[in-house]
């Protein structure tokens, strides 16, 4: 007896298979995430197209302290953060300018950003994740999550959805580094 080709695909999709997918957690487009080492809430983009996470900051200025690097900015996000922020200065990052933020007159396609380590919490998830410094004030949501962060976070994001989360709820003896 000889299968049609449907009738053969038909039963190669009902055999058992392991699922990849049932590892991740399930994200929307735009989720709640608690920002640990600051104690502030904040709503986040959720975007596969970029790398790195960015968070809205003003004013950052780099300074030294016991010999190290650090970063002192405050947040952007409105006029309620009255107080400068301190972290360790993780590196700097070099991003990608946009076709409309290129000046040919400046010979340079990237802007260089200071990058913190900062634990967040998504979900019931806490990770230790970097973010680079920059004012997102002009956008909608104060801090875009990245490509590198939400592998982090075992993501898997269904655009159609909003805060499918729920209201970040990480216990405080969670291990950010998971």
């Amino acid at each position: 007896m000889r299968l049609k080709p449907f009738a053969l695909l038909l039963s190669l999709a009902l055999l058992p298979t392991p699922s990849i997918a049932s590892e991740k957690t399930v994200y929307g487009l735009n989720e709640y995430v608690q920002l640990l080492d600051i104690d502030q809430r904040v709503a986040a983009k959720l975007d596969t197209g970029a790398q790195t996470a960015s968070l809205s900051a003003r004013d950052i200025k780099r300074f030294k302290r016991d010999g190290e690097t650090w970063v002192r900015f405050y947040l952007a996000i409105d006029d309620a953060h009255a107080h400068p922020i301190e972290r360790p200065l993780a590196r700097i990052s070099k991003i990608k300018r946009r076709a409309g933020d290129y000046n040919p007159d400046e010979d340079k396609s990237y802007t260089a950003r200071p990058v913190i380590e900062m634990d967040v919490c998504m979900g019931g998830a806490l990770r230790t994740i970097e973010l680079n410094l920059t004012d997102r004030s002009a956008f909608q949501y104060p801090l875009l999550i990245g490509s590198d962060a939400l592998q982090r976070f075992d993501a898997l994001i269904d655009p159609s959805l909003k805060y499918a989360a729920g209201k970040p709820a990480c216990t405080t003896d969670a291990n950010p580094g998971e």
